[in-house]
């Protein structure tokens, strides 16, 4: 995935770089910018990426948001970036100033580590409190670039990235509080279950027995649930070994032509080419013989030569396709059959 490569790239960077940036106009220049351009967009476009870009709040002037980026005239995502060292949480309601007098449905508040990404899916123009995207660049999942390339200049969307937003913002809460409860199960999670197991009055000795039963219990679900996908991947490496082991271990092909069988060929074929082209005259080995073939035909059988027992024999073939098999001393007593190997290529070709 090549978004995913790139952002890499950027993290790689933030991470060489972070100790020597002192300013937060250097965490611009040197994370945020080049996170924009990875997005897309031509951040020496002023058409495309507006730095410095006015947001007057009410009677307050001067109000201006790092940077706005605009597709078709219209500004689609409104950036503010802070020092890396800073921690974001104090920082986002200056951005929901700056979000609720311009035409955006996007926000972006980030230090270059971190990055939040906001909308309005509470109240319409009026960001939310909580970001529907958020993450760290320097520990990023390739999940998480599928969402980022949303944004992305040649894919961006609207409707798309909104109505994606919801079921992110709400799954990314939902997750947060079951850490929560697996951290420390609360009052009202320990009773949801403890009502379904336990028939008795729920007093308070018995939710603090539950409350050590229901911690126990879910970190032993998700030690099974790992333990089951290490298991599954284990078995899956293990049958792909042993298939790879069975291939290895095929029995090699029992059948071996030999120098006298390739001399054999080169005899008939010297018959044979007198009236074809050496081309249509092909052998073929098997366990039981090694044949000619006209035209790599098995219905165009010239002979079939025995030459591995203790007799030797060559199988020639009238008109009709009979087979008729003559002892031979030697494979020179081939050329004793000119005349039949001529005639029956001479059958194929008038049939």
């Amino acid at each position: 995935m090549e978004l995913y490569n790139q952002l890499k790239g950027l993290a790689d960077k933030v991470e060489q770089l972070k100790d020597r940036i002192d300013t937060e106009e250097s965490t611009k220049h040197a994370f945020t910018l080049p996170f924009i351009n990875i997005l897309g967009y031509d951040t020496f476009n002023p058409t495309e990426v507006v730095p410095e870009f006015t947001a007057d709040v009410g009677l307050k002037k001067g109000e201006k948001v790092d940077y706005a980026i605009f597709q078709n005239g219209d500004p689609i995502l409104i950036v503010e970036c802070k020092h890396w060292k800073q921690n974001l949480d104090v920082h986002n309601s200056q951005l929901f100033r700056y979000f609720h007098v311009t035409k955006t449905r996007f926000a972006l508040l980030t230090n270059g580590v971190n990055y939040r990404f906001y909308t309005d899916l509470e109240e319409t123009n009026k960001m939310d409190k909580k970001p529907f995207l958020e993450f760290d660049i320097t520990r990023l999942k390739e999940n998480t670039a599928k969402e980022i390339e949303k944004f992305h200049k040649s894919k961006f969307d609207v409707l798309k990235i909104i109505d994606n937003a919801s079921n992110l913002k709400y799954t990314s809460e939902i997750k947060a509080v079951m850490e929560q409860e697996l951290a420390a199960s609360s009052h009202d999670f320990v009773k949801l279950f403890a009502n379904r197991a336990y028939g008795g009055r729920l007093t308070a000795k018995v939710m603090e027995e539950f409350t050590e039963i229901v911690n126990k219990a879910f970190n032993q679900i998700i030690s099974e649930k790992v333990n089951d996908r290490l298991n599954s991947a284990l078995n899956k490496e293990q049958e792909k070994q042993q298939a790879e082991e069975e291939i290895e271990e095929e029995p090699k092909s029992k059948i071996e032509t030999t120098e006298e069988e390739l001399e054999a060929y080169q005899i008939v074929l010297a018959i044979l080419r007198r009236k074809v082209d050496k081309s249509r005259v092909v052998h073929r080995d098997t366990q039981s013989y090694f044949g000619i073939l006209l035209d790599d035909n098995n219905r165009k059988p010239i002979c079939r030569l025995h030459l591995n027992g203790g007799v030797k024999y060559i199988s020639l073939f009238d008109e009709d396709k009979n087979e008729i098999k003559e002892k031979i001393e030697s494979i020179d007593d081939i050329y004793k059959f000119e005349k039949q190997l001529l005639d029956v290529v001479a059958y194929y070709d008038n049939d």
